[in-house]
């Protein structure tokens, strides 16, 4: 079934050595969307410099791909592990000149830092170092997370996902308006009737079949209903008290007979509707 939802573009912002990472962040934006998008009317739309940048010229690369991707994006996740990456004219890399200039807007950005193992003779030093730098630079502008794993990224990012969505103001708006809608009230009221009546149909409607048995014989009267009889002793007096149950559910079509004697009950729908609004 179709609906209205509005889209947020999800901007992943990383070095090249972080490829299973942003697999991870654009598997958990999927499953957020199947969760969470027809309730909130949010759609989340990952988007980065490899999927959504095409070939133009008369600018440096950094500056096409901040005018294509960028600029559009209402939510960043930055990533690294052994790299910063290329330097651009401003800044140590277009990840970190992408990531600085979406703080400057003032939207939300989520960074993560991944102290995985690593071969040092696989490493660039250099980069480790100038990454190392903005790292620290960052330790006092805000809070970043840490991970040791591929298990461990993918579950701090679906649970501070949610936390962001759940908390920034820019997502809230959209939740306060599905909290504005009106919720039409139900038309189903519970009729006035006598506490043993509320008993009846409680107990009929955890019945597997919604029925009450009325069973008249020499020795008494029962009335037997969800696998016991509700009659707690033959006195008449007490008989009364629960036939007249029995007569105000049927006057107020809670229930149906269906016996040919009057001694077989079944609930109605409207039967059914009232007993779930019951609480004993």
């Amino acid at each position: 079934m179709s609906y209205v939802a509005k889209t947020y573009n999800v901007m992943i912002a990383s070095p090249g050595d972080v490829a299973s990472e942003r697999a991870i962040i654009r598997d958990v934006v999927y499953e957020w969307n199947a969760v969470h998008s027809n309730a909130r009317k949010i759609v989340l739309l990952p988007i980065g410099w490899e999927t959504h940048s095409s070939p133009e010229m008369g600018a440096s690369a950094q500056a096409i791909i901040n005018n294509q991707v960028l600029d559009k994006c209402d939510l960043l996740v930055g990533v690294f592990w052994t790299r910063i990456g290329t330097a651009t004219d401003d800044y140590a890399s277009g990840t970190v000149e992408e990531i600085e200039r979406h703080i400057e807007t003032g939207k939300p950005t989520m960074l993560y830092f991944s102290s995985q193992p690593v071969a040092m003779d696989t490493v660039d030093l250099d980069q480790v170092a100038k990454l190392k730098g903005f790292k620290e630079s960052c330790r006092s502008r805000g809070l970043y997370e840490g991970y040791d794993s591929h298990a461990n990224f993918r579950t701090k990012f679906y649970r501070q996902l949610q936390l962001k969505l759940n908390e920034h103001p820019l997502f809230l708006s959209e939740l306060s308006k599905a909290d504005a809608t009106p919720v039409e009230e139900s038309k189903t009221k519970i009729p006035a009737m006598s506490a043993e009546a509320r008993i009846l149909l409680k107990e009929a409607s955890l019945d597997d079949h919604g029925s009450i048995l009325y069973v008249r014989y020499i020795g008494g009267t029962d009335i037997q209903v969800n696998g016991k009889n509700v009659i707690p002793s033959g006195e008449r007096r007490e008989v009364a008290k629960w036939e007249q149950a029995l007569g105000e559910l049927v006057t107020l079509d809670l229930v149906v007979e269906r016996g040919k004697k009057g001694e077989f009950f079944e609930l109605t729908n409207r039967g059914y509707q009232i007993a779930e609004m019951i609480a004993l």
